[in-house]
């Protein structure tokens, strides 16, 4: 006996795999979009560590309201890919801004937190009492677009706080280890121009 879907189930199941999909090519994007403007390859994969802390904010709103994630969620987590990934340029743009100035790694990632920190938080604010009403509404007309709110709301609260963290931290990581290896990159350099030196001068 074969068992397959049809109808709606069929239908939601085509719709959810369109979804992860298009969810796919969105991040995609946005990653190539981000080299290109940094001219890096680390720089944007370490933007993209705010992408899993929208979806801690996502799947905690949607326990706490007690909605599913269906096809509205998940269209709203698409939309995150977009907002969430802003913060983390908007904070990191700045540090870069401040390195190519002559400042440490550490000063330019605390002064670029400091500077950033308010912008940041007045977006994201922004944002999240925008959609409070159309996340709050019962009606029936409105909960296909309640659950939409109430994921962009939840994955904006836990993006943005942690975001501030993680992301400052990740690319202290990834910076400081860039760092180490141009500077012995420098060092062997030096050390084999200090070499045919010595043989030149023998």
């Amino acid at each position: 006996i074969d068992i397959s879907l049809g109808g709606v189930a069929q239908d939601q199941e085509e719709a959810f795999a369109g979804m992860g999909i298009a969810l796919l090519i969105a991040i995609a994007l946005v990653y190539l979009v981000m080299v290109v403007s940094f001219g890096s390859l680390a720089t944007p994969f370490v933007i993209l560590f705010s992408l899993p802390l929208a979806l801690i904010g996502v799947l905690g709103a949607l326990a706490i309201t007690g909605k599913t994630l269906g096809l509205p969620a998940l269209i709203g987590v698409l939309m995150l890919v977009g907002i969430v990934v802003t913060n983390a340029i908007v904070l990191l743009e700045y540090v870069i801004e401040l390195r190519r100035d002559g400042k440490p790694l550490d000063e330019a990632i605390i002064e670029g937190g400091k500077v950033r920190l308010r912008p940041i938080l007045m977006t994201a604010l922004a944002t999240i009492l925008a959609l409070a009403p159309l996340a709050a509404s019962t009606e029936s007309g409105a909960i296909i677009a309640s659950d939409l709110a109430v994921v962009v709301i939840g994955g904006l609260l836990t993006s943005t706080l942690l975001t501030l963290l993680v992301v400052p931290a990740a690319y202290r990581i990834v910076a400081g280890w860039q760092e180490r290896r141009h500077h012995a990159a420098e060092e062997r350099e030096r050390k084999a121009h200090e070499r045919a030196e010595a043989l030149i001068s023998s």
